[in-house]
């Protein structure tokens, strides 16, 4: 770690959801860090940037005036553009220049005992619980999540997407989408899905293959194909599964009770014989599953089952992960979801029609390029899971600048959508889409603000609804 520690760093998009965490972890271990970010230069989130600063980073204008010195490493995601100024100033400079991909990787690899959260879905929540459940078990976890985890935000901490620990423990999400997780010598890796992403299934079978290969333990789902057919490349296997009747960790049939906003069910270790109730406070079957991955990865790290079972019962979730921002006194509930891509968004519209209720689903795609990608799936998706009562609300994709194509944006999306038999709207302005909620919203209802790669969406579902009480 000390090699890391002994220079200067500037991270290019410090307050961004992969780089932030970094940040913080990197800081926590001694280091000097300072950064910009386009989102601070524009005036959004501004409470984010001033907690920054109040723990000890020193913020720049995304104008290059914040790379001064050779012996500052400039880390910057692959997203970030070549023109941008910090990257033209440290190759002028001749800075070394890390991706976060591998400084994340260098920091994990570091740690005595690593544990890996890879799939294509449920990274971020199953991180959390797995932090929590080391917590709760007293390892004092370094966490690096994407996404801010309640159990650990307090007043000196609003954004704790990060945990510096001084366990030797380290949990932490890694990514497929850009092939990084081949980088990562985990103690524990745990599989949870492995389906169509970024990648072919082909890419995806190797990657994920030699993930688990590489771990001293693997826990892996059973309940999914893909994931299972790659169970015999581990070297040790603790299996999970709501379905499968051959995991080890399993769920008891018929023991499974869903409420609007928490979910109960029995945990059976079929490898001793005993049954542990788990109540958990987040909502979803997709969460049950999620609770079983986050208890076998942390069983392989040498938790007793009971244990983690029982620390998941305080597990109070993520910020914009089904996240229950308040119902209005007319009846009205509001709920904030990261829900962004097709197998997020389905996972979100399913528990809530697991209720009663109409839903109002509001999307703001992240980006042209993943509507483009992903636009005719997720238009199917709203279309499948939702009711002819229902409603899909789009406004623009969200645009930071930059030189992307975008001559293809939400319309086309609402069209897919009423083509494969759903309700779907495009009003472009955010702002004029929340008007339209207002007009719209009866008692009873469900609306869901969804997307991703923007932080103000929170404040958003919340000035809503201040609108509708």
């Amino acid at each position: 770690m000390s090699e890391l520690t002994s220079h200067p760093w500037f991270f290019c998009g410090i307050g961004g959801s992969g780089m932030l965490p970094l940040a913080l972890i990197l800081k926590g271990a001694g280091a000097e860090v300072a950064g910009s970010d386009r989102s601070r230069d524009q005036g959004r989130t501004p409470e984010k940037f001033a907690w920054l600063e109040s723990l000890g980073f020193k913020l720049f204008a995304q104008d290059g005036s914040g790379v001064t010195s050779p012996a500052q490493t400039l880390v910057a995601s692959a997203a970030v553009e070549e023109t941008v100024p910090e990257i033209v100033r440290a190759r002028e400079l001749g800075c070394p220049r890390m991706s976060r991909a591998e400084l994340l990787s260098r920091l994990f690899n570091a740690a005595p005992t690593g544990i890996a959260i890879g799939g294509t879905s449920g990274k971020s929540t199953v991180t959390g619980m797995a932090g929590w459940i080391m917590q709760q078990a007293g390892r004092d976890p370094t966490i690096m999540n994407g996404a801010v985890m309640k159990n650990f935000v307090g007043p000196d901490a609003p954004f704790a997407s990060a945990r510096v620990g001084h366990g030797g423990v380290f949990v932490s999400e890694v990514d497929e989408s850009d092939g990084s997780i081949a980088l990562y010598s985990p103690a524990v890796a745990a599989l949870l899905n492995v389906s169509l992403d970024h990648k072919s299934m082909e890419e995806l079978r190797e990657l994920f293959g030699d993930f688990l290969a590489r771990a001293e333990v693997a826990a892996v789902n059973f309940d999914d194909a893909e994931a299972a057919a790659l169970a015999p490349r581990a070297q040790c296997l603790v299996s999970f599964g709501i379905d499968s009747g051959e995991a080890m960790l399993g769920v008891r049939p018929g023991s499974i009770a869903e409420q609007a906003t928490s979910l109960a069910a029995t945990i059976e270790d079929r490898r001793d014989g005993s049954a542990i109730p788990l109540r958990l406070q987040v909502p979803g079957r997709h969460n049950l599953a999620n609770a079983l991955a986050a208890i076998a990865a942390c069983n392989a790290a040498g938790v007793p089952v009971a244990e983690a079972v029982h620390a998941l019962g305080s597990f109070s979730g993520l910020a914009r992960r089904f996240d229950i921002v308040g119902t209005s006194p007319s009846g009205v509930t509001v709920i904030d979801d990261f829900g962004h891509n097709p197998d997020k968004v389905a996972a979100t519209l399913r528990t809530l029609k697991a209720h009663p209720g109409r839903v109002i689903a509001f999307f703001q795609p992240h980006g042209y390029g993943p509507l483009r990608q992903m636009g005719h799936e997720l238009a199917e998706v709203f279309a499948r899971e939702l009711c002819a009562d229902d409603l899909t609300l789009l406004c623009d994709p969200v645009y930071f600048g930059g030189t992307v194509d975008r001559s293809q944006g939400s319309e086309r999306i609402v069209g897919l959508i009423r083509e494969a038999g759903g309700q779907a709207e495009h009003v472009p302005d955010r702002p004029d889409c929340a008007t339209r909620i207002v007009q719209l919203a009866s008692p009873g209802d469900r609306v869901v603000i969804m997307g991703a790669r923007d932080d103000t969406l929170t404040q958003f579902a919340k000035d809503l609804l201040a609108r509708l009480s």
